[in-house]
């Protein structure tokens, strides 16, 4: 059976926290590169959104434009009543 020592002990400290700073002062100049790919792929997204969407809004602004007709037109039953609201009596 192996016992720890105190040097060891010691050693492996010290590496967690060699590695802790090394990641931290690498992360200071990835950390913005990653930061900014990733703000040019969303505003690229975005961007062919909005001209997705220009496509489809290609009319003027206010003019209403139909595209295809209803396969059917659901007709209106004039026979129904006009509703009527109620409320609950509790007794």
């Amino acid at each position: 059976m192996q016992e720890a020592s105190v040097q060891g002990f010691l050693r492996t400290i010290l590496i967690i926290i060699l590695v802790y700073y090394v990641l931290k002062f690498i992360g200071r100049f990835l950390f913005p590169i990653f930061f900014q790919k990733m703000v040019k792929n969303v505003e690229k997204k975005v961007k062919e959104q909005q001209e997705q969407q220009q496509g489809y809004q290609s009319s003027k602004e206010g003019e209403t434009v139909i595209e295809r007709k209803p396969k059917f037109q659901s007709k209106s039953n004039d026979r129904v009543g006009e509703y009527v609201d109620y409320e609950e009596v509790d007794d």
